[in-house]
C-alpha cells in the first residue's frame, strides 16, 4: 500500500478553513460525525469520485481511483472540515509513517485553531 498526500484535497481543505467552513469539534466527536458507508455511497452516486477525492488527504495509487479503497484519511463530512476528523487522521497518519499526510493534517489543525484566536 503506497498512500501519499492528496494535494488537491489538502488545498481544498485549506480553502474551506479560510472560508470558515469548519466544525470545531474534538477528536472523540469524529466517530459520530464521520460519514457512514451509506452516506459515502450516496455522496459518490450524486457527485462522483472526483468530488469524493477532495475530502480525503490520502490516495493509494495501487488501487483504482474509481473505488473507495483508493482514498483514505477523510477530514470532513462532505460539507465542512471537522476538527475532530483532522485530529484523528493526523494521529493515524503519524502512527503509520505517512509523514507527509501527518504534516499536512498538523498544518490544517494549526489553521483551524489560529482562526479561533
Amino acid at each position: 500500500m503506497t498512500v501519499k498526500l492528496n494535494k488537491k484535497a489538502y488545498d481544498f481543505a485549506k480553502k474551506l478553513i479560510a472560508d470558515g467552513a469548519v466544525v470545531r469539534d474534538e477528536r472523540d466527536d469524529w466517530s459520530e460525525a464521520a460519514p457512514t458507508a451509506a452516506r459515502e455511497n450516496t455522496f459518490i452516486e450524486n457527485n462522483g469520485y472526483g468530488e469524493y477525492a477532495k475530502w480525503h488527504l490520502g490516495v493509494d495509487d495501487d488501487k483504482p481511483d474509481d473505488t473507495k479503497g483508493h482514498y483514505s484519511f477523510p477530514f470532513g463530512d462532505f460539507s465542512k472540515v471537522r476538527r475532530g476528523g483532522v485530529i484523528s487522521l493526523e494521529s493515524r497518519a503519524a502512527q503509520n509513517d505517512h509523514d507527509d499526510i501527518a504534516k499536512a493534517a498538523k498544518d490544517l489543525l494549526d489553521r483551524i485553531d489560529a482562526a479561533d484566536s
